[in-house]
């Protein structure tokens, strides 16, 4: 049975308005759970949230010593995708709460807080797997930046308005060589995120996919390359700058040319809390308003 008595919650900037919301958050989860609350210390700062709340304060450092059962994201998709590094390969469970604008990722609304809640009660919720991105480079593994992504692994320019000549390799067999703005690697997850802006397809979770975006191509017969999660995708990159960008999420670390990356599906996965009607499909039509047309 899943244990509900440690909690952590994530946030970071947070509005006054969005504040209210933060404390029904955590008043809820005391009030229904008997839950013990640990607040990130970017949030410790808030008196509001302090005031008559016996909450005890986590950091990345101290995260797995507190035994926490869920971690909840309180902010955008951007919120949600920092927890990664934090939780790794730990399997706590993240439950975003969308305090930001988009939110395919955090997608429970500031209004259903209380019914998400109940549900965390009830234990009406499910726990969906989410693949990775692991990215294999010796200066990139010698610095002190998380190689793992959730939603993509992006190659582009730096600094320049010139392409870059990207070499890829599937399996060490030659794909392409893609002369562009950039190249995208992206999960499922990330399939609706700077992938979709690029023309790249949306891919369901659970499908063992990850798909290969180009960056304004300069051919326009270049497209999106869907190819299982089995292979490993091997890029160099060349500029007429000294470096290029290798960017995993939000995280990034500038190379020098030439250099290669492995890009290949990590060895452990993201559990994120599925509610009731909170469906990846629901997701989908609600955020990018399929289903609005009036023949409907």
């Amino acid at each position: 049975m899943f244990n509900m008595k440690n909690i952590a919650i994530y946030g970071k900037s947070i509005s006054e308005k969005n504040l209210k919301f933060l404390r029904i958050l955590i008043n809820s989860l005391i009030q229904e759970l008997d839950a013990e609350i640990y607040i990130h210390h970017h949030l410790k700062d808030y008196d509001s949230l302090n005031k008559n709340l016996n909450l005890k304060v986590f950091d990345e450092e101290n995260l797995s010593s507190c035994k926490v059962d869920l971690l909840i994201s309180f902010g955008g998709d951007g919120t949600l995708l920092d927890t990664v590094t934090m939780i790794r390969n730990s399997d706590i469970p993240v439950l975003g709460v969308n305090a930001g604008r988009l939110g395919f990722l955090a997608n429970i609304n500031q209004d259903d807080i209380l019914l998400a809640v109940k549900a965390l009660k009830d234990k009406d919720f499910k726990l969906d797997q989410r693949s990775l991105l692991q990215v294999e480079n010796n200066n990139l593994m010698a610095s002190s930046i998380s190689n793992f992504a959730l939603n993509e692994v992006t190659v582009h320019k730096k600094d320049s308005s010139s392409m870059l000549k990207i070499d890829a390799s599937l399996d060490d067999e030659y794909l392409n060589t893609y002369w562009s703005d950039g190249l995208i690697v992206a999960t499922p997850t990330g399939s609706t995120a700077y992938s979709l802006s690029c023309g790249g397809p949306i891919i369901t979770p659970g499908s063992n996919n990850f798909v290969i975006t180009p960056i304004s191509p300069h051919n326009l017969n270049l497209r999106p390359m869907v190819v299982g999660d089995d292979v490993s995708i091997r890029l160099e990159a060349e500029s007429r700058e000294s470096q290029f960008l290798v960017t995993m999420d939000s995280r990034s670390v500038s190379l020098s040319n030439n250099e290669c990356i492995l890009i290949k599906k990590a060895d452990f996965s993201i559990k994120l809390v599925e509610l009731p009607d909170h469906n990846f499909f629901k997701t989908v039509r609600n955020k990018l308003f399929w289903g609005k047309d009036s023949r409907n």
